[in-house]
């Protein structure tokens, strides 16, 4: 079992930075890839970014390429995401999940925190 916990989250002007954490427990963090997904009101949970258990793959939705990195920092059992030159498009909650190989598909992960709300003002 995996728990992740989700914090960071806040209002932004467009143009500012936040960053995102994902705090995990359980004694299954080992070998598990990391994504973060995002979800907008009426919308459907999408894929925003993807990293490696051994942090040598890393995939982005085109929407935050160049703009959203994704780490981890495997001995605090944390994964982040920095967000920079956020856009109010990128208003959402964003949830960060758990799964046994990185991909991009949303199924793929097991585990899901609670998400944390990033809204973006224009």
């Amino acid at each position: 079992q995996v728990q992740l916990r989700e914090s960071g989250g806040g209002l932004v002007q467009a143009g500012g930075s936040l960053r995102l954490s994902c705090a995990a427990s359980g004694r299954t963090f080992s070998n598990t890839a990391m994504g973060w997904f995002r979800q907008a009101p009426g919308k459907e949970r999408e894929f925003v970014a993807a990293i490696s258990w051994s942090r040598t793959i890393t995939y982005y939705s085109d929407s935050v390429k160049g703009r959203f990195t994704i780490s981890r920092d495997n001995a605090k059992n944390t994964v982040y995401l920095q967000m920079n030159s956020l856009k109010p498009e990128d208003t959402a909650v964003y949830y960060c999940a758990a799964g046994r190989r990185v991909t991009m598909i949303r199924d793929e992960y097991g585990y899901w925190g609670q998400g944390t709300q990033v809204t973006v003002s224009s």
